[in-house]
């Protein structure tokens, strides 16, 4: 049997790697640790990584207000329909720009680069909105952020490196450009339109910036922004909850509770498709 010998530079490097994956562990342990602790206690402080008196008071003060559900509500059906109409919009897109026939296509190329590194502001683009009638509409979330030049590169690249004879067979079979996209390119890139797919999911559940600028919130009020408001203004509506409930809760650690849950869906959809996140990731940026 070979015997393992100690190596003193590897055990520097996993040691350093460790220090950094704790440090970047660390906020959310403690956040972990604080929604699971009585309030009265953590405003004592000294709670460094586990909670000190155990109480699930936090969340069911959480999960009994009608506000949080409204708006964890609203950001599921935003980041479900925002992720599919964007990876959809974003691969026939990047389907077109990956054939060397198209027309201007290098016109079309230069054009989209230009947008990734130029904006035309945030009032334009707060006028642009309101004109087209998506200010304070449900549409705002969707369609300013169905299409990224950078996922379509991604996608684009993927593409790119598909056997051109899958097409050529397609098309003496008489298949359309729209057919071959759908039933060929589309089921053979199942790692790219994943890891794509996670970016957007992350992006549309993470969103708060619409929220604040681009309606009067209410029932358009997104996760995000309601944990930020949560946050920001220190007070939750305890209104008609046991008030030996209430005893054992704080803002800060009903604030706990509620990024914790929030944190979940996207925690239970990673493993799912991990396998194919780093495949996707490589092979739709070195492939062209």
């Amino acid at each position: 049997m070979r015997k393992v010998r100690f190596n003193w530079a590897d055990f520097i490097i996993w040691f350093v790697l460790g220090l950094f994956a704790l440090i970047a562990l660390y906020p959310f342990i403690y956040v972990l640790a604080g929604s699971f602790n009585d309030g009265m206690d953590y405003s004592a402080g000294g709670i460094w990584l586990f909670p000190r008196e155990v109480t699930l008071a936090n969340y069911s003060v959480v999960l009994m207000d009608d506000d949080f559900w409204h708006a964890f509500g609203n950001t599921v059906l935003i980041t479900a329909v925002g992720t599919v109409c964007a990876l959809l919009f974003t691969s026939v897109v990047a389907y077109a720009m990956s054939r060397r026939e198209l027309r201007f296509r290098n016109f079309f190329q230069i054009a989209n680069l230009f947008t990734m590194f130029f904006s035309g502001g945030l009032i334009p683009y707060f006028m642009i909105i309101v004109l087209l009638g998506l200010y304070d509409n449900f549409l705002v979330y969707i369609i300013p952020s169905i299409y990224s030049v950078y996922n379509m590169i991604i996608i684009q690249n993927f593409f790119k490196g598909l056997p051109e004879e899958l097409r050529e067979a397609a098309i003496i079979d008489g298949a359309s450009e729209l057919k071959i996209w759908w039933t060929i390119y589309m089921p053979l890139s199942k790692p790219v339109l994943a890891t794509v797919a996670l970016w957007l999911a992350t992006g549309f559940w993470n969103s708060y910036f619409s929220t604040m600028v681009y309606t009067r919130a209410g029932d358009l009020e997104t996760l995000q922004y309601f944990l930020m408001k949560m946050i920001k203004e220190a007070r939750v509506d305890t209104g008609g909850m046991d008030p030996s409930l209430i005893e054992q809760t704080t803002s800060a650690t009903i604030s706990f509770a509620a990024i914790v849950i929030a944190t979940i869906p996207i925690l239970l959809v990673y493993p799912f498709i991990q396998k194919y996140f780093a495949k996707g990731i490589m092979i739709g940026s070195l492939k062209g």
